[in-house]
């Protein structure tokens, strides 16, 4: 299917897309406050999609020299496995047969995973909140004291133990369908090496990085991806023979956070396990959090993007190739999967856009 095509495809169905979805668009409420929506949204920046954010991406997919960029990694058996995750486990079945018929087919079973938890996997508003006092670790977790986006309780998202999520879950996340922009921090910070372990990407880099890619007057808009290509995912290995990938890693700063949802981005992804930055020894205790890291708060991106904005995110970005043809500008297209009351799910995002020069 080529690039000509899916523009002439998504340019003559703007139309209906926009008729379609003009109501639920208008009937949204405009924020009172920067990242803050009416009370009971369950969507956060995605309140900044429609109309105005499919037209702006519609010119890259109508670019002469327009790519399709697959920005998610295989799944399988041997990919890296997430230390907080049941591992990742699929069987393949043997072909069978419907008997009186010519048919032959072929299914396959999971056998364990946490889908939404590893690989290219997008996280739910819903998968982080919050307690009033830090937790000692030894009295029973107190659960029925968290405070979620929007300021849902935990009975209304998580009533019981074994519920699914009642709001805030990844079926409640809408197509995302925008301009993207990537920054090449393994270029810029990196000095075209992947970042170090626990090194942060802050806010002067992000402003910093815009200008360097001629970006600087265009910035970031209402409703953008950003994408942030730190070069961790070059150690994404399958098999995953190191058991490197998923120990440590760089990532987004506070101050970083925090700006991106005074500019109202709809989603963050990195090519990273964790989207925060985790020094070498800080998931065994024998490291502190990187710097900048508001006490008691180890995943504060996690906690400011989830609990706080409403930014969706998506770790283990693969965003390689994106990077090596300077494509900082592109359509990008994200459907995770509807599963109901879901914390997380696997997701293929793509990207089209022209090379760069």
């Amino acid at each position: 299917m080529t690039c000509k095509f899916l523009a002439r495809v998504f340019l003559a169905s703007s139309a209906l897309l926009i008729a379609s979805h003009a109501a639920h668009s208008q009937s949204q409420a405009q924020p009172t406050a920067a990242s803050s929506w009416p009370a009971g949204d369950e969507i956060g920046m995605a309140n900044t999609l429609g109309p105005e954010t499919w037209k702006r991406c519609a010119p890259y997919l109508a670019k002469a020299k327009a790519k399709v960029y697959e920005l998610s990694f295989i799944r399988s058996n041997t990919m890296p496995q997430s230390p907080f995750a049941i591992p990742h486990k699929e069987n393949a079945k043997p072909t069978v047969g419907i008997p009186g018929t010519y048919h032959a087919f072929n299914t396959d079973e999971t056998v364990s995973d946490d889908p939404g938890q590893q690989g290219t996997q997008m996280d739910a508003i819903g998968h982080f909140a919050v307690l009033p006092d830090k937790w000692d670790g030894k009295s029973a977790f107190p659960s029925d004291r968290a405070k979620y986006y929007g300021g849902f309780t935990q009975t209304d998202v998580k009533p019981t133990p074994d519920s699914p999520l009642k709001k805030l879950g990844i079926d409640k996340a809408p197509p995302i369908v925008t301009t993207a922009v990537l920054l090449d921090a393994r270029a810029y910070l990196g000095k075209g090496k992947p970042m170090e372990p626990g090194a942060v990407i802050g806010a002067k880099d992000i402003e910093a990085m815009l200008k360097a890619q001629g970006l600087g007057k265009r910035g970031l808009q209402p409703g953008d991806v950003l994408y942030i290509y730190t070069g961790w995912g070059d150690y994404w290995k399958d098999p995953d023979t190191e058991k490197f990938y998923y120990t440590k890693g760089p990532g987004l700063g506070y101050d970083a956070a925090k700006m991106i949802a005074e500019k109202k981005v709809v989603l963050v992804a990195l090519d990273n396990a964790f989207t925060d930055p985790v020094p070498d020894g800080m998931l065994q205790n024998k490291a502190a959090p990187a710097a900048g890291t508001p006490d008691g708060l180890p995943f504060v991106i996690h906690h400011q993007n989830l609990a706080i904005a409403g930014i969706h995110q998506i770790q283990n970005a693969n965003l390689g190739e994106l990077a090596k043809d300077k494509v900082w500008l592109s359509c990008t297209m994200i459907l995770p999967l509807r599963t109901q009351g879901g914390s997380g799910s696997p997701v293929r995002p793509v990207s089209i856009g022209a090379p760069g020069k």
